[in-house]
């Protein structure tokens, strides 16, 4: 279920102000970032929200642990303390067939998920579908054209650059919207990639609405592998 922010003030420290026909809001998020509640990663909720606050210019991050949400909630409450940092709430879903990133939930499924009944749930609960590392390990490859997700992760931190080349090849042929997360689960590996997001304001339902409209463009800031 969706949660909206407050509305967040402009400093030098916050957000970029861009001008594309209406007044849209660019914000520079990592859409694919686990905490220490993956089970495989070893980064706390504490020290990702502190470094978005120290960042230059990206400002918020998805919490996509695996098949968790504690995660989510935790950054969230250290969030509070800083008016210029976002906090998107996310779950990588473990599938039978692969991994699945769903933005825009608080809550888990409650049993193992098909990919199908993955995007059944996801759309029950208006979230945003997003194909994680297409073409490395867990990820669920050319089954992506099965399903209608809403974006494809073309930039990813952890993938090779054969493998990110193969998933934006994927998007284009399916007419999607490519975007970018780190992937982290070191703190060394935070902020590798990003996504740059055209919403309407810094509220999570707009700058969820601005990734379903491909408002969107995935960076890669540095490769981490070949």
């Amino acid at each position: 279920m969706r949660e909206s922010l407050q509305e967040k003030e402009n400093t030098s420290q916050g957000f970029k102000w861009k001008p594309l026909g209406e007044a849209l809001t660019m914000i520079c998020a990592d859409l694919h970032v686990h905490t220490f509640y993956s089970g495989d990663a070893h980064i706390p909720p504490r020290l990702i929200v502190e470094e978005l606050h120290a960042h230059p210019f990206l400002k918020a991050a998805a919490i996509t642990d695996h098949d968790a949400i504690n995660g989510y909630f935790e950054a969230k409450r250290w969030a509070s303390d800083y008016a210029d940092v976002i906090i998107i709430p996310g779950v990588e879903v473990s599938t039978f067939e692969g991994h699945l990133t769903i933005l825009g939930i608080t809550e888990t499924p409650n049993r193992p998920l098909s990919l199908l009944e993955a995007v059944d749930f996801a759309r029950e609960n208006d979230a945003v579908i997003i194909v994680a590392h297409p073409y490395r390990v867990m990820g669920i490859g050319d089954l992506a054209r099965n399903i209608k997700a809403d974006a494809i992760e073309t930039c990813n931190g952890r993938s090779s650059k054969k493998e990110n080349k193969l998933a934006e090849e994927l998007a284009k042929s399916l007419n999607l919207p490519g975007v970018g997360g780190s992937d982290a689960h070191r703190r060394e590996q935070l902020w590798t990639a990003y996504t740059e997001i055209d919403a309407s304001s810094t509220d999570i339902n707009d700058i969820l609405a601005a990734i379903k409209h491909g408002k969107v463009k995935a960076v890669m800031h540095r490769q981490n592998n070949g």
